[in-house]
Protein backbone atom coordinates (compact mmCIF):
# COMPACT_ATOMS: atom_id res chain seq x y z
CA UNK A 1 0.00 0.00 0.00
CA UNK A 2 1.61 3.43 -1.00
CA UNK A 3 1.32 6.03 1.10
CA UNK A 4 -1.76 8.09 -0.43
CA UNK A 5 -3.61 4.50 0.01
CA UNK A 6 -2.74 4.74 3.52
CA UNK A 7 -3.51 7.73 4.74
CA UNK A 8 -7.26 7.59 2.63
CA UNK A 9 -8.04 4.39 3.75
CA UNK A 10 -6.87 4.88 7.46
CA UNK A 11 -5.14 1.52 7.75
CA UNK A 12 -5.51 1.61 11.49
CA UNK A 13 -9.56 1.04 11.06
CA UNK A 14 -8.81 -2.23 10.09
CA UNK A 15 -6.56 -3.65 12.56
CA UNK A 16 -7.02 -1.62 15.78
CA UNK A 17 -10.15 -0.26 17.34
CA UNK A 18 -8.73 1.56 19.76
CA UNK A 19 -4.72 2.26 18.83
CA UNK A 20 -3.40 4.24 21.76
CA UNK A 21 -1.12 6.50 19.56
CA UNK A 22 -1.61 8.85 16.69
CA UNK A 23 -0.29 8.93 13.44
CA UNK A 24 0.15 12.56 12.22
CA UNK A 25 0.68 13.55 8.69
CA UNK A 26 2.32 17.05 7.31
CA UNK A 27 1.23 17.72 3.92
CA UNK A 28 2.77 21.05 3.08
CA UNK A 29 3.03 21.00 -0.94
CA UNK A 30 1.48 19.31 -3.57
CA UNK A 31 4.70 16.90 -4.28
CA UNK A 32 4.74 13.45 -2.32
CA UNK A 33 8.19 13.65 -1.88
CA UNK A 34 7.60 16.85 0.54
CA UNK A 35 4.70 15.08 2.55
CA UNK A 36 6.33 12.99 5.97
CA UNK A 37 4.43 11.47 8.58
CA UNK A 38 5.13 10.56 12.71
CA UNK A 39 3.83 9.08 15.37
CA UNK A 40 2.70 10.61 18.36
CA UNK A 41 2.08 8.51 21.86
CA UNK A 42 1.11 10.11 24.88
CA UNK A 43 0.15 10.13 28.85
CA UNK A 44 1.39 7.00 29.41
CA UNK A 45 1.27 6.94 33.28
CA UNK A 46 3.02 4.46 34.27
CA UNK A 47 2.63 3.66 37.77
CA UNK A 48 5.17 1.77 40.13
CA UNK A 49 3.39 -0.39 42.73
CA UNK A 50 6.71 -1.80 44.06
CA UNK A 51 9.73 -3.41 43.25
CA UNK A 52 9.28 -4.20 39.46
CA UNK A 53 5.39 -4.44 39.66
CA UNK A 54 3.50 -1.30 37.82
CA UNK A 55 0.20 -0.81 37.27
CA UNK A 56 -0.72 -3.45 34.19
CA UNK A 57 -3.59 -1.43 32.52
CA UNK A 58 -1.21 1.50 32.06
CA UNK A 59 2.20 -0.10 30.87
CA UNK A 60 -0.08 -2.10 28.64
CA UNK A 61 -1.56 0.14 26.85
CA UNK A 62 2.26 1.96 25.93
CA UNK A 63 3.38 -1.26 25.40
CA UNK A 64 0.73 -1.95 22.31
CA UNK A 65 1.07 1.61 21.61
CA UNK A 66 4.97 0.93 19.89
CA UNK A 67 3.80 -2.43 19.41
CA UNK A 68 1.30 -1.00 16.57
CA UNK A 69 3.87 1.63 15.86
CA UNK A 70 6.18 -0.54 14.63
CA UNK A 71 3.86 -2.05 12.57
CA UNK A 72 3.00 1.19 10.26
CA UNK A 73 3.71 0.69 6.71
CA UNK A 74 5.09 3.19 5.25
CA UNK A 75 7.16 4.15 8.44
CA UNK A 76 6.75 7.37 10.52
CA UNK A 77 9.95 9.81 9.90
CA UNK A 78 10.05 10.03 13.50
CA UNK A 79 7.45 9.66 16.89
CA UNK A 80 7.19 12.07 19.55
CA UNK A 81 6.17 11.35 22.96
CA UNK A 82 3.63 13.89 24.45
CA UNK A 83 4.56 14.08 28.26
CA UNK A 84 3.52 11.92 31.05
CA UNK A 85 5.22 8.99 30.56
CA UNK A 86 5.53 8.36 34.50
CA UNK A 87 2.87 9.35 37.12
CA UNK A 88 5.04 10.61 40.26
CA UNK A 89 8.12 10.79 38.73
CA UNK A 90 10.05 8.33 40.34
CA UNK A 91 13.29 7.06 38.66
CA UNK A 92 11.76 3.57 38.40
CA UNK A 93 8.71 4.80 36.28
CA UNK A 94 10.66 6.99 33.88
CA UNK A 95 12.78 3.75 33.90
CA UNK A 96 10.18 1.40 32.90
CA UNK A 97 8.35 3.48 30.54
CA UNK A 98 11.72 4.42 28.37
CA UNK A 99 12.54 0.54 28.84
CA UNK A 100 9.09 0.02 26.66
CA UNK A 101 9.57 2.85 24.05
CA UNK A 102 12.75 1.39 23.46
CA UNK A 103 11.68 -1.12 21.50
CA UNK A 104 10.48 1.59 19.06
CA UNK A 105 12.26 1.12 15.34
CA UNK A 106 11.99 4.69 14.92
CA UNK A 107 13.60 7.94 16.52
CA UNK A 108 12.10 9.76 19.09
CA UNK A 109 11.31 13.07 20.37
CA UNK A 110 10.31 13.50 24.11
CA UNK A 111 8.11 16.31 25.98
CA UNK A 112 8.48 16.24 29.15
CA UNK A 113 4.85 16.65 31.27
CA UNK A 114 3.94 17.61 35.03
CA UNK A 115 3.92 14.05 36.46
CA UNK A 116 7.58 13.77 34.74
CA UNK A 117 8.66 17.14 36.47
CA UNK A 118 7.80 18.02 39.80
CA UNK A 119 8.91 15.57 42.17
CA UNK A 120 13.38 16.27 41.37
CA UNK A 121 12.51 19.59 38.88
CA UNK A 122 12.98 17.39 36.16
CA UNK A 123 16.80 16.40 37.12
CA UNK A 124 16.36 12.22 36.21
CA UNK A 125 14.44 13.47 33.03
CA UNK A 126 17.04 15.58 31.81
CA UNK A 127 19.60 12.93 32.99
CA UNK A 128 18.17 10.13 30.39
CA UNK A 129 16.80 12.30 27.70
CA UNK A 130 18.37 15.81 27.67
CA UNK A 131 16.74 19.43 27.61
CA UNK A 132 13.11 20.44 28.77
CA UNK A 133 13.40 22.17 25.35
CA UNK A 134 14.72 22.47 21.84
CA UNK A 135 13.71 22.94 17.94
CA UNK A 136 14.54 21.11 15.03
CA UNK A 137 13.57 21.41 11.49
CA UNK A 138 12.60 18.65 8.93
CA UNK A 139 11.66 18.52 5.43
CA UNK A 140 10.55 22.15 5.18
CA UNK A 141 9.00 22.34 8.60
CA UNK A 142 10.03 23.88 12.08
CA UNK A 143 9.54 21.66 14.86
CA UNK A 144 9.61 23.19 18.74
CA UNK A 145 9.03 21.34 21.89
CA UNK A 146 8.13 22.97 24.83
CA UNK A 147 8.04 22.60 28.83
CA UNK A 148 5.16 24.16 29.17
CA UNK A 149 4.94 22.87 32.79
CA UNK A 150 6.46 25.48 34.70
CA UNK A 151 4.63 27.03 37.29
CA UNK A 152 5.60 30.36 39.91
CA UNK A 153 9.31 30.15 40.75
CA UNK A 154 7.96 30.69 44.54
CA UNK A 155 5.76 27.64 44.65
CA UNK A 156 8.22 25.46 42.92
CA UNK A 157 10.87 26.24 45.48
CA UNK A 158 9.11 26.61 48.61
CA UNK A 159 10.26 24.50 51.11
CA UNK A 160 8.31 21.37 50.94
CA UNK A 161 8.45 18.29 52.99
CA UNK A 162 9.79 15.89 50.15
CA UNK A 163 9.75 16.58 46.36
CA UNK A 164 7.39 13.69 46.50
CA UNK A 165 5.07 16.32 48.36
CA UNK A 166 5.52 18.64 45.66
CA UNK A 167 5.01 16.09 43.13
CA UNK A 168 1.52 14.78 44.86
CA UNK A 169 0.26 18.28 44.77
CA UNK A 170 0.57 19.29 41.43
CA UNK A 171 -0.45 15.68 40.28
CA UNK A 172 -4.10 15.78 41.85
CA UNK A 173 -6.72 16.92 39.02
CA UNK A 174 -8.95 19.52 40.92
CA UNK A 175 -6.35 21.38 43.41
CA UNK A 176 -6.19 24.81 44.73
CA UNK A 177 -3.04 24.11 46.69
CA UNK A 178 -1.63 23.79 43.07
CA UNK A 179 -0.25 26.18 41.28
CA UNK A 180 -0.96 27.18 37.27
CA UNK A 181 1.54 26.03 34.66
CA UNK A 182 3.47 28.09 32.50
CA UNK A 183 6.59 28.18 29.88
CA UNK A 184 7.82 30.58 31.78
CA UNK A 185 10.14 34.17 30.99
CA UNK A 186 13.68 32.31 30.10
CA UNK A 187 11.87 29.63 27.81
CA UNK A 188 9.79 32.57 26.06
CA UNK A 189 13.19 34.49 25.41
CA UNK A 190 14.56 31.42 24.36
CA UNK A 191 11.84 30.94 21.94
CA UNK A 192 11.59 34.43 20.28
CA UNK A 193 15.39 34.09 19.68
CA UNK A 194 14.92 30.53 18.11
CA UNK A 195 11.68 31.97 15.68
CA UNK A 196 13.49 34.76 14.52
CA UNK A 197 15.97 32.33 12.63
CA UNK A 198 12.18 31.46 10.83
CA UNK A 199 11.24 32.55 8.12
CA UNK A 200 7.24 33.55 8.68
CA UNK A 201 6.00 31.14 6.00
CA UNK A 202 7.89 28.68 7.31
CA UNK A 203 4.92 25.63 8.73
CA UNK A 204 5.69 25.90 12.53
CA UNK A 205 4.08 23.05 14.54
CA UNK A 206 4.53 23.26 17.99
CA UNK A 207 4.24 20.24 20.68
CA UNK A 208 3.45 21.08 23.88
CA UNK A 209 2.43 19.47 27.30
CA UNK A 210 -0.30 21.68 28.91
CA UNK A 211 -3.08 23.14 25.80
CA UNK A 212 -1.15 26.44 25.39
CA UNK A 213 -4.36 27.98 25.78
CA UNK A 214 -6.93 28.87 28.98
CA UNK A 215 -9.81 25.88 29.23
CA UNK A 216 -10.22 25.14 32.70
CA UNK A 217 -8.01 26.82 35.66
CA UNK A 218 -9.47 24.65 38.37
CA UNK A 219 -8.22 21.62 36.39
CA UNK A 220 -5.11 22.82 34.89
CA UNK A 221 -6.20 22.56 31.58
CA UNK A 222 -4.25 26.15 31.26
CA UNK A 223 -1.12 27.76 30.27
CA UNK A 224 -0.77 31.24 32.27
CA UNK A 225 1.25 32.82 29.78
CA UNK A 226 -0.75 31.34 26.47
CA UNK A 227 -1.34 34.82 25.51
CA UNK A 228 2.43 35.77 25.57
CA UNK A 229 3.43 32.66 23.48
CA UNK A 230 0.48 33.64 20.79
CA UNK A 231 2.10 36.48 19.99
CA UNK A 232 5.44 35.15 19.21
CA UNK A 233 3.60 33.08 17.11
CA UNK A 234 1.80 35.69 15.37
CA UNK A 235 3.85 36.33 12.30
CA UNK A 236 3.62 33.02 11.29
CA UNK A 237 1.13 31.89 8.40
CA UNK A 238 0.78 28.51 9.45
CA UNK A 239 1.38 27.39 13.29
CA UNK A 240 -0.58 24.19 14.25
CA UNK A 241 -0.20 23.16 18.37
CA UNK A 242 -0.50 19.85 19.34
CA UNK A 243 -0.50 18.63 23.43
CA UNK A 244 -1.50 15.99 25.59
CA UNK A 245 -2.35 16.54 29.29
CA UNK A 246 -6.26 16.98 28.72
CA UNK A 247 -6.28 13.04 28.17
CA UNK A 248 -9.89 13.66 25.54
CA UNK A 249 -10.08 15.09 22.31
CA UNK A 250 -10.27 18.78 21.94
CA UNK A 251 -9.48 21.59 19.38
CA UNK A 252 -9.74 25.05 19.01
CA UNK A 253 -8.33 27.74 16.91
CA UNK A 254 -7.21 31.30 17.91
CA UNK A 255 -6.05 33.34 15.53
CA UNK A 256 -3.39 31.66 13.29
CA UNK A 257 -3.06 29.19 15.72
CA UNK A 258 -4.78 25.24 15.30
CA UNK A 259 -5.10 23.35 18.38
CA UNK A 260 -5.61 19.86 18.88
CA UNK A 261 -4.85 17.39 21.25
CA UNK A 262 -3.67 13.80 21.20
CA UNK A 263 -5.19 11.14 23.48
CA UNK A 264 -3.68 9.21 26.01
CA UNK A 265 -2.66 5.09 26.29
CA UNK A 266 -3.41 5.59 30.18
CA UNK A 267 -7.06 6.96 30.77
CA UNK A 268 -9.99 9.36 29.68
CA UNK A 269 -10.67 12.50 31.54
CA UNK A 270 -14.40 13.66 32.05
CA UNK A 271 -14.73 16.68 30.41
CA UNK A 272 -14.77 20.08 32.77
CA UNK A 273 -17.32 22.34 31.10
CA UNK A 274 -19.79 19.16 31.57
CA UNK A 275 -18.62 18.54 34.89
CA UNK A 276 -18.87 21.94 36.05
CA UNK A 277 -20.97 23.80 33.70
CA UNK A 278 -22.30 26.48 36.75
CA UNK A 279 -18.48 27.58 37.54
CA UNK A 280 -18.14 30.99 35.61
CA UNK A 281 -14.27 30.46 35.44
CA UNK A 282 -15.03 28.23 32.59
CA UNK A 283 -14.69 30.11 29.04
CA UNK A 284 -16.73 29.54 26.30
CA UNK A 285 -14.59 27.54 23.52
CA UNK A 286 -13.61 29.02 20.49
CA UNK A 287 -15.28 26.20 18.56
CA UNK A 288 -17.90 24.32 19.42
CA UNK A 289 -16.92 20.59 20.15
CA UNK A 290 -18.81 17.39 19.69
CA UNK A 291 -16.64 14.94 21.76
CA UNK A 292 -16.34 11.71 22.99
CA UNK A 293 -17.69 10.19 26.32
CA UNK A 294 -14.99 10.18 28.53
CA UNK A 295 -17.04 8.28 30.99
CA UNK A 296 -16.49 5.19 29.08
CA UNK A 297 -13.83 3.27 30.16
CA UNK A 298 -11.76 3.66 26.86
CA UNK A 299 -13.25 6.40 24.82
CA UNK A 300 -11.54 8.98 25.09
CA UNK A 301 -8.49 6.78 24.52
CA UNK A 302 -7.11 5.52 21.04
CA UNK A 303 -5.65 7.18 18.12
CA UNK A 304 -5.70 9.28 15.40
CA UNK A 305 -3.87 10.39 11.99
CA UNK A 306 -3.52 14.01 11.42
CA UNK A 307 -3.07 15.30 7.48
CA UNK A 308 -2.51 18.63 7.59
CA UNK A 309 -2.27 19.89 3.74
CA UNK A 310 -1.79 23.87 2.71
CA UNK A 311 -0.37 24.25 6.92
CA UNK A 312 -4.14 23.37 8.13
CA UNK A 313 -4.70 20.08 9.87
CA UNK A 314 -7.59 17.71 9.42
CA UNK A 315 -8.01 15.08 12.25
CA UNK A 316 -9.34 11.51 11.94
CA UNK A 317 -10.57 9.97 14.92
CA UNK A 318 -10.28 5.96 15.91
CA UNK A 319 -12.21 5.45 18.87
CA UNK A 320 -13.69 2.19 20.26
CA UNK A 321 -17.06 2.85 21.27
CA UNK A 322 -17.56 5.79 18.75
CA UNK A 323 -17.27 4.92 14.56
CA UNK A 324 -14.77 6.63 13.07
CA UNK A 325 -14.77 10.85 13.41
CA UNK A 326 -13.02 13.30 11.58
CA UNK A 327 -12.21 16.91 12.24
CA UNK A 328 -11.61 19.49 9.31
CA UNK A 329 -10.31 22.37 9.18
CA UNK A 330 -12.75 24.20 7.64
CA UNK A 331 -11.51 27.24 4.74
CA UNK A 332 -14.83 29.13 4.94
CA UNK A 333 -15.29 29.00 8.99
CA UNK A 334 -11.41 29.25 9.35
CA UNK A 335 -11.33 26.40 12.27
CA UNK A 336 -11.61 22.97 12.47
CA UNK A 337 -14.66 21.86 12.49
CA UNK A 338 -16.72 18.03 13.27
CA UNK A 339 -18.02 16.43 10.58
CA UNK A 340 -20.21 14.67 13.12
CA UNK A 341 -21.31 18.03 14.74
CA UNK A 342 -22.25 19.49 11.71
CA UNK A 343 -24.74 16.52 11.53
CA UNK A 344 -26.03 16.90 14.77
CA UNK A 345 -26.56 20.52 15.24
CA UNK A 346 -29.80 21.03 13.39
CA UNK A 347 -31.00 18.88 15.77
CA UNK A 348 -29.78 20.00 19.25
CA UNK A 349 -30.53 23.08 21.29
CA UNK A 350 -28.02 25.43 20.88
CA UNK A 351 -27.38 26.09 24.62
CA UNK A 352 -26.93 21.91 24.44
CA UNK A 353 -23.71 22.03 22.03
CA UNK A 354 -21.46 21.62 24.89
Amino acid sequence: MNRRNFLKTGLGAAVAGALPMSLVELAWGAKDSERFTFAYISDSHITQIKGNRFVRNWDRGLIRAVAECNLLDPRPDFVIYGGDIAQLGKPEEIDHGLEIMSGLRDKVHYVMGEHDYYVDLGEYWRKRLGPDWYSFDHKGVHFIVLNSILTYPEWMHRKWDSGMARMKEMARLDNPNGSPFMVGEEQRKWLARDLAKVSHDTPIVVCSHSPLQKIYKGWNFWTEDAEQIHKLLAPFEKVTVIYGHVHQIQYNQLGNISFYAVMATAWPWPYPNSYAQADSRLPKLTVPMNRADPFFERDATGWQFIDVHTGRADVHYFLPSNSNRSVVFDERRGHPVDTRYQELAARIPPQNHY
